[in-house]
């Protein structure tokens, strides 16, 4: 998993895996998510990610149960 924030637009991309894209959807004006030809999620793009609270991430990181 990559994630990169583009400070300039606002926008944040989180990219899960390095399939090719085959597929774009609009989820809502803000939120654009891209899958690959197996349906498998490859990449979400948030838009205005700053302002929507998106940016910056809040990580935790805890130990399965």
């Amino acid at each position: 998993m990559k994630t990169t924030y583009y400070e300039d637009e606002d926008t944040l991309v989180i990219r899960l895996s390095d399939k090719p894209v085959v597929r774009e959807v609009s989820q809502d004006w803000h939120t654009h998510v891209s899958y690959a030809a197996d349906g498998s999620l490859v990449e979400t793009v948030i838009l205005e990610a700053a302002r929507l609270g998106a940016w910056p991430l809040q990580v935790e990181h805890r130990q399965a149960a």
